[in-house]
């Protein structure tokens, strides 16, 4: 099973959203979180710091878990399990693109966010709902 962490960054009641490369092999052209694979034997809370320094230049300081989604499309010789993660502070500054990844972030209210009709996920929505 593949394991991958997303962090929800939150800032004044809106999440920041990653909108996923054209050229990426899954869901491209998507929103969705910044984050990703976690390395063997690696911690996920090790793997969520890593992977927000690596995409998006800030580090989380406080973090908490939200539960975990299986990717309803994955395979079931090779299932994917995102484990989210609510991000309420970092350091760093404000968040930028770095890499190829993602092509463009966006700060989105939490209504706006259960409404976006292109979301790499449709779990993402009652997550979100939960989070209003």
């Amino acid at each position: 099973m593949r394991s991958i962490v997303n962090g929800l960054l939150i800032h004044e009641g809106s999440v920041l959203f990653a909108r996923r490369s054209p050229h990426r092999k899954s869901y491209a052209g998507l929103w969705s979180f910044p984050g990703g694979h976690v390395e063997q034997n690696e911690i996920l809370t090790v793997a969520l710091v890593r992977e927000l320094q690596e995409e998006i230049g800030i580090t989380p300081t406080a973090y908490t878990h939200l539960g975990s989604i299986k990717d309803p499309n994955a395979l079931a010789s090779d299932p994917i399990v995102y484990h989210m993660y609510r991000v309420t502070s970092w350091e760093g500054g404000e968040p930028s693109v770095i890499g190829d990844e993602h092509s463009e972030l966006a700060w989105k209210s939490f209504d706006a966010a259960v409404a976006m009709p292109d979301l790499a996920l449709q779990e993402y929505r009652n997550l979100l709902a939960r989070l209003r």
